[in-house]
C-alpha cells in the first residue's frame, strides 16, 4: 500500500501533483489545519503531513499520529511544530530553509520604505477624498544608517538591496566574520554600538532564548530619537509594550511589523497607531516563494517516504540507510562537541578545525562535520540543520578544515574540535566507547572523561583547596542536586575544569553566586 500524505494547509497544486507522480496517495484539505479536532481525528491514517504556518502540530496531535513518519513544513520557521514530541515518536521534521529568502528580504525593504514615507496612511487618507499633503511628511533612506540584527541568508540580501539605495549598513551577528562583512559591504559592530547609530533597524534573526525581546525598553532608550524599526523575522523579538510606549513618547518615529508575539494577530495594542505599518505575516507571501517552498517540501517528503532519503531535517542527520547504524553514535558525539563549544562562544567564529582520528576518519565525515556545525551554531541561530549548517557557515565566512589522522593514543576513535573566534581559541575532544555512548575526554587540552546529561555546569577555576567544597555547598544552597562530578587540571595549582551534571537548570542568579566563589574564573550553564 502506498504511503499516504495529508496536506492540511494551502499548498501549490503542482506540489500536490508531485506527490501523486511519485506514487503517494494524497488528501489535499487546505482548511483542515484550522480545525484542531478534525485534524486530531484524521491524523492517525497518514504517513506524512505537509503544512505551512496555519496548522499547529502539538504534542496531542503527534500522540494521535499512529503512523506518521514525517512532517514537512513549506517554509523556514517551525514554531508551530512540537519538535521534541515528534523526535520522541521518531517522526522526522523537515523544513525548506532557502525557498523564500529573496521574498522575505524584499518585504523588509518594502516595509522600510512604507514607514519612511507613511505610504499606507497617506493612501487611506487620499482614497477617503482628503488631500493632506503637508500631513504626511516623510524621510529619505538615502545616506541613512540601516542596522541589521542578523546578517545571514535573508539579512545579507537586505544589506545588498539597502546598499543599492545608497544607505550605510551596519550589522550585529555573532557568526559574521570580518572577511564576510567586507565582502557584503557592511560594517560589523557590537549590539550596543548598533543601537546608538541606527536611523532604521531591521531584524533577521530566529527567535531563541537569547534573542527573545532583544528590542526591549533598554534597547529602545539606547537608540537616537527618530529611529524607525522593521521586523519581518519573528514575533517575540520586540517587546511590544515597550515599543508602544516609545512610539507614543515620540522617541521611535515609526515601526513596520509583519510578525507579532501572538499570531494570528487579530487584536494588538499597536494596531490603530498612525506611525505603525502592519501586515499579516506576508514575508514569504509571493507566488514565486509559495511555489518554491511547496515544490521543495513535496520532493523532500516523497524522497523520504518512497526511498528513505532525508534532507533538510531538523531532528535527523542527512545520511544514507546503510551508513545510519554505524554513524548514529558519532553523530550524537559531534553534535554534543559542537553544542558544547557553541554555548561557550560569545564572539564571531572565524575558523573551525575538526580532527578525525582512528576508524572514524574512514567514515562519512562530511555528514559528521555538518552535524557538528549544526550543533555549534544552533545555540545562537536556533533553526539550523545538517543541510543548512555548512551553507550558513560559508555565508558567514567561517573557515572549516577537516583533518583525518591515524589512531591517537589509546582511543580507537577520537574527534577533536578546535574553534577560533575573534577573542579566543577553544578546543574540546570526545570519543565513543564500546557501549555506544559518546563522552567528552578533553577540554582546552585538559584530560577528563564525562558523559553529558541534559543539564551541565561548566566551571573553570584555579586548582586550589576548598574549591570543590564551596561549589558543592553553593549548589546545595540553591537546591540543585549533583548527578555526576568530573574534574581535570593542567598541573597542581594550575588551571582546572569542573564539569558537573545537575538535576535541573541553573538560574542567572545562581551562576552569579558561583562566579563570585574564590578561585572561580567562569561558570556557565549548558543544556544538551
Amino acid at each position: 500500500m502506498a504511503p499516504r500524505v495529508l496536506i492540511s494547509d494551502k499548498l501549490s497544486e503542482t506540489a500536490v501533483q508531485i506527490f501523486k507522480d511519485r506514487g503517494l496517495e494524497v488528501d489535499f484539505m487546505p482548511d483542515l489545519g484550522k480545525d484542531k479536532d478534525a485534524l486530531l481525528a484524521a491524523i492517525k491514517d497518514y504517513d506524512g503531513l505537509a503544512i505551512r504556518s496555519a496548522t499547529k502540530v502539538t504534542e496531542k496531535i503527534i500522540a494521535a499520529a499512529e503512523n506518521l513518519k514525517v512532517i514537512g513544513r513549506a517554509g523556514i520557521g517551525v514554531d508551530n511544530v512540537d519538535i521534541p514530541a515528534a523526535s520522541n515518536r521518531g517522526i522526522i521534521v523537515m523544513n525548506t530553509p532557502f525557498g523564500n529568502t529573496v521574498t522575505t528580504a524584499e518585504h523588509a525593504i518594502a516595509m522600510m520604505l512604507a514607514v519612511a514615507r507613511q505610504i499606507p496612511m497617506a493612501n487611506k487618507s487620499t482614497q477617503a477624498g482628503k488631500w493632506e499633503k503637508s500631513r504626511f511628511m516623510g524621510v529619505e533612506v538615502f545616506n541613512k544608517t540601516l542596522g541589521l540584527i542578523g546578517c545571514g541568508n535573508i539579512g545579507s540580501i537586505v544589506a545588498n538591496r539597502a546598499l543599492g539605495l545608497k544607505m550605510k549598513v551596519i550589522a550585529f551577528d555573532p557568526f559574521l566574520s570580518p572577511e564576510r562583512a567586507v565582502e557584503l559591504g557592511v560594517q560589523k559592530v557590537e549590539l550596543d554600538e548598533l543601537f546608538k547609530r541606527v536611523d532604521f533597524l531591521t531584524l533577521h534573526t530566529p527567535l531563541t532564548d537569547k534573542t527573545r525581546n532583544i528590542i526591549d525598553a533598554r534597547a529602545l532608550n539606547a537608540m537616537k530619537k527618530g529611529v524607525r524599526i522593521i521586523n519581518c523575522a519573528r514575533g517575540g523579538l520586540i517587546d511590544e509594550v515597550a515599543l508602544k510606549a516609545a512610539l507614543e513618547a515620540g522617541h521611535v518615529a515609526g515601526a513596520a511589523l509583519d510578525v507579532f508575539e501572538k499570531e494570528p494577530a487579530t487584536d494588538n495594542d499597536l494596531f490603530g497607531m498612525e506611525n505603525v505599518v502592519c501586515t499579516p505575516h506576508l514575508g514569504a507571501a509571493t507566488s514565486e516563494a509559495q511555489e518554491n517552498v511547496a515544490l521543495q517540501v513535496a520532493e523532500q517528503m516523497a524522497d523520504y517516504l518512497m526511498l528513505g532519503g532525508v534532507s533538510n531535517a531538523l531532528n535527523m542527520p542527512s545520511i544514507s540507510a546503510e551508513e545510519a547504524p554505524k554513524l548514529k553514535p558519532f553523530i550524537k558525539l559531534v553534535e554534543q562537541l559542537g553544542s558544547f563549544a557553541g554555548q561557550l562562544t560569545n564572539s564571531a567564529l572565524e575558523e573551525v578545525t575538526i580532527e578525525y582520528c582512528g576508524e572514524v576518519a574512514d567514515m562519512n565525515i562530511s555528514a559528521l562535520t555538518s552535524a557538528l556545525l549544526a550543533g555549534l551554531m544552533r545555540p545562537l541561530l536556533g533553526e539550523v540543520n545538517m543541510v543548512s549548517a555548512p551553507i550558513m557557515a560559508k555565508e558567514r565566512g567561517i573557515m572549516v578544515d577537516e583533518v583525518r589522522q591515524t589512531k591517537r593514543g589509546v582511543y580507537e576513535n577520537y574527534i577533536r574540535l578546535i574553534v577560533r573566534s575573534e577573542t579566543q581559541t577553544r578546543s574540546v575532544a570526545g570519543t565513543v566507547f564500546s557501549d555506544g555512548k559518546p563522552r567528552i575526554i578533553q577540554i582546552k587540552g585538559i584530560n577528563m572523561e564525562a558523559e553529558l546529561g541534559d543539564h551541565m555546569l561548566y566551571v573553570s577555576n584555579e586548582d586550589k583547596p576548598g574549591f570543590i567544597g564551596a561549589l558543592g555547598v553553593a549548589l546545595g544552597d540553591a537546591g540543585l542536586n549533583i548527578a555526576t562530578f568530573n574534574l581535570g587540571r593542567q598541573a597542581e595549582g594550575d588551571a582546572a575544569i569542573a564539569l558537573v551534571e545537575i538535576d535541573g537548570g541553573v538560574s542567572a542568579e545562581v551562576l552569579a553566586k558561583l562566579e563570585a566563589l574564590p578561585h572561580v574564573r567562569q561558570a556557565k550553564a549548558l543544556e544538551f
